[in-house]
C-alpha cells in the first residue's frame, strides 16, 4: 500500500502489512448497470482454517462459537469481507475476528470508502459499518434515512443486500423521541444510538457467518440469502422475542436495535443449527394495483417514494381519506421448490384503520389505509411517537419463517389534518392547516412542506371536492380546486425551509 492520507494513517497503515487485508483499486471495478460496479478484479485471500475468534475475544456469544468450533462444523470467515466505511472511527479491532478479510481502498478510490455504501459489489459475503451521519446543512440525517430519500440510491442498496452485503449504521438523531424514518426496510440495519452504537450489531453479524454449518453457508450465499437470514436471525433473536407469534409482531421489528436487545449467544446458536431447509426465501413484492398517485396534493408530486422487491414506501401526499392497494408476493422464489405460505402482519398502525386482505393461496393481498394522525409505538422497553404504517410480508415454509418485506405508508402529520365520517365509513377531509412553522412542527423538508394558510375543503352537492375556504394572516377567500384556481411551487432557495406559494395561472 503507497502511503495513507492523514486522516486515517495511524488505522490503515498500521494494518496494512496483516495477511487478511486486501486493497480495492479503480481499475477492479466493472460497470455492472444501474450505477453499480462490480469489482470483479479483487481477488480474496484463502483463509480456510485460519482461526474464528482471537484468544481474549469475550463477547457475547465468544464461548458458545468457541464450543461450536471445537466440533469442526462452523463456517467460520473465509471468504467474508469487513468494510469499514469511517475511516477507524467505529471499527472492529483488528485482531477480533483472525480469519476474516478486511477491506482497504487505494488512493484512486476517492472517497468511496467512506459514508453509505451504494455502488461496488464485492465477490464476497460483506460486513460493513459507517458510524457517521450528515450533521451539517438544513437537511440533517443519518445514513439510512438518507438512503430513504435519495432516488435511486434504494435499488442500488437493493442490490447490495441481494448480493450478501448488509451495513449498519446509526440512527443519529433520527429515532429518539420521535421516530423520523420514512419506511422501514430489511435492506441495511440502524443501531440505536450515534457513534459506535452499530458495534453490537457488527460482532453479532460476524459470529452468526461463522457459526453457519460450511452447507449452509454454501446455499445461501450462493442464492443471495445471506443478509436476508440475518436480518431473521437478528429479529427472531431480540429480547423478549420468544416464539413465532412475537416474531410476527411489532416488537421484532424497530426501527432502530438496542444494543441492550442484540442477544448474539442466541444468534449463534441458532445459526449453527440452520440447513438449507430450515431458511424460507426472500419475499419479493410487486404492486398490482396502487391508489397512490403520481400527482397528488397541492404541488401534484409523487406519492411513490420508492419500490424494490422487499420494500416498497409510499408518502400520503393526496386528500382522501381512505386508500387501497393491492400488493403481490408471486415472484417469490423457494430454491428448494417447495410451496409458500405468506403471513401479510400489521407492525405498526391502528388495526380499526387498516384492514389486509388475503387471497386464499396468500401470495397476493388488498390493503385498505386510512388516514392516521401521529401516534405512540412501542419500541421494546421504550414508546416513540410516529406517523408511519408498517405492513410485514413473511414467507413461510413448515415451522421455518423468513425475513421480513415491507409495505410503509408516511403520513405528513405536521400538516393539522381534520377527517370525518361515522366510524367504518371512509374519512371525508375537513380541513387542512399546513402551516407547520407557526405551530413549531417538525417535518422533514426532503419530503414535505410548509404553507401559511389553513383549507378548509368544499364539496358540491354530489361530494366532490370543488375547493378551498383558505384562510391566512390577512384574509379568508375561496380557491378554486381546478384549472381557474391559483397554481403553486416551492420556495425556500433562501436556505429556509421549503414553503408552498401560490403563482397565477
Amino acid at each position: 500500500m503507497r502511503g495513507c492520507a492523514p486522516i486515517a494513517a495511524a488505522i490503515l497503515c498500521a494494518t496494512a502489512a496483516l495477511a487478511e487485508d486486501v486493497t480495492l483499486n479503480r481499475d477492479m471495478l466493472v460497470p455492472a448497470g444501474n450505477g453499480m460496479f462490480d469489482a470483479s478484479g479483487l481477488t480474496l485471500p484463502d483463509l480456510a482454517g485460519a482461526p474464528t475468534l482471537a484468544p481474549g475475544q469475550t463477547a457475547p456469544g465468544a464461548r458458545l462459537l468457541r464450543h461450536l468450533a471445537t466440533q469442526g462444523q462452523i463456517n467460520g470467515h473465509n471468504g467474508v469481507v469487513y468494510d469499514n466505511r469511517d475511516r477507524g472511527h467505529s471499527t472492529l479491532p483488528k485482531n477480533a475476528f483472525p480469519g476474516l478479510t478486511r477491506l482497504h481502498y487505494g488512493e484512486d478510490m476517492g472517497r468511496g470508502d467512506y459514508g453509505l455504501a451504494t455502488r461496488i459489489r464485492l465477490p464476497a459475503t460483506v460486513i460493513g459499518n459507517s458510524s457517521t451521519a450528515v450533521t451539517t446543512g438544513a437537511r440533517p440525517r443519518s445514513l439510512p434515512r438518507l438512503a430513504m430519500t435519495t432516488p435511486g440510491l434504494p435499488r442500488q442498496i437493493y442490490s447490495l443486500y441481494v448480493n450478501n452485503h448488509l451495513y449498519a449504521y446509526p440512527e443519529h438523531r433520527d429515532h429518539d423521541a420521535v421516530d423520523l424514518f420514512p419506511a422501514a426496510w430489511p435492506l441495511t440495519v440502524t443501531s440505536q444510538g450515534s457513534s459506535g452504537s452499530d458495534k453490537p450489531l457488527l460482532d453479532a453479524f460476524l459470529m452468526s457467518l461463522a457459526a453457519f454449518q460450511p452447507d449452509t453457508m454454501t446455499y445461501l450465499q450462493n442464492n443471495g440469502l445471506v443478509a436476508p437470514t440475518l436480518q431473521m436471525l437478528l429479529r427472531r433473536n431480540l429480547l423478549g422475542v420468544e416464539s413465532q407469534a412475537s416474531y410476527l409482531s411489532s416488537l421484532a421489528h424497530p426501527s432502530a436495535f438496542d444494543r441492550e436487545a442484540i442477544r448474539t449467544e442466541r444468534m449463534v446458536g441458532h445459526a449453527a443449527s440452520l440447513t438449507p431447509s430450515d431458511i424460507a426465501p426472500m419475499v419479493r413484492l410487486s404492486v398490482q394495483e396502487d391508489g397512490f398517485s403520481h400527482a397528488a396534493g397541492l404541488l401534484q408530486r409523487s406519492e411513490v417514494l420508492f419500490d424494490t422487491p422487499v420494500a416498497i414506501a409510499r408518502l400520503w401526499r393526496g386528500f382522501e381519506g381512505r386508500k387501497h392497494m393491492r400488493l403481490s408476493a408471486v415472484g417469490t422464489h423457494d430454491p428448494l421448490g417447495r410451496d409458500i405460505r405468506y403471513r401479510w402482519v400489521l407492525l405498526r398502525g391502528d388495526p380499526e384503520k387498516v384492514q389486509i386482505k388475503p387471497s386464499d393461496d396468500t401470495a397476493t393481498a388488498d390493503i385498505t389505509i386510512d388516514w392516521h394522525d401521529a401516534f405512540i409505538q412501542p419500541t421494546g422497553a421504550s414508546r416513540i411517537q410516529t406517523s408511519r404504517v408498517d405492513i410485514g410480508v413473511f414467507a413461510q415454509i413448515g415451522e421455518a419463517v423468513g425475513a421480513p418485506s415491507f409495505i410503509s405508508i408516511s403520513f405528513p402529520t405536521h400538516q393539522n389534518r381534520l377527517y370525518s365520517g361515522p366510524n367504518g365509513s371512509e374519512p371525508r377531509l375537513v380541513s387542512i392547516d399546513y402551516d407547520a412553522v407557526a405551530r413549531q412542527a417538525g417535518f422533514d423538508p426532503v419530503l414535505y412542506w410548509t404553507a401559511p394558510w389553513t383549507d378548509a375543503a368544499v364539496y358540491d352537492a354530489g361530494g366532490a371536492l370543488t375547493g378551498w375556504d383558505r384562510k391566512d394572516a390577512s384574509r379568508m377567500r375561496f380557491v378554486p380546486f381546478d384549472d381557474t384556481g391559483p397554481g403553486y411551487r416551492l420556495d425556500g432557495s433562501d436556505g429556509s425551509l421549503p414553503t408552498v406559494v401560490e403563482v397565477p395561472r
